[in-house]
């Protein structure tokens, strides 16, 4: 027991000094904010135009799913207990609203 514990120590140290020998640091070259910031104003126009005719829709339409689920759920819920419950529908409500005024305004702010 004692023997393959001490092989799997060394196998251990091995890899460790494995690693640290073959680790090679990187340094930026230039000045990688000003590339940052071509690379997004170069793409920025076809990221925009992806976010609001694909990633905003679908995202509408499945808040606008869970908030007519929600409402029905609550509904039913309000029929069988006599208590309406308001904060779910409420809260699914609010982000469908933030996320269909959102192309208007998310681009200024980024």
């Amino acid at each position: 027991m004692k023997k393959k514990s001490l092989r799997i120590l060394a196998c251990a140290m091995m890899m460790a000094l494995l690693v640290c020998v073959s680790a090679v640091p990187a340094f930026a070259a230039g000045d990688v904010a000003g590339a940052i910031e071509q690379t997004w104003t170069t793409a920025k126009t076809q990221i925009q135009t992806v976010v609001n005719n694909v990633v905003f829709p679908v995202v509408d339409m499945v808040l606008a799913i869970l908030f007519f689920v929600k409402v029905g759920t609550a509904y039913f819920d309000y029929r069988k207990h006599g208590q309406f419950e308001f904060a779910a529908p409420c809260i699914l409500f609010a982000c469908l609203i933030f996320t269909l005024t959102a192309p208007l305004y998310i681009w200024t702010i980024l």
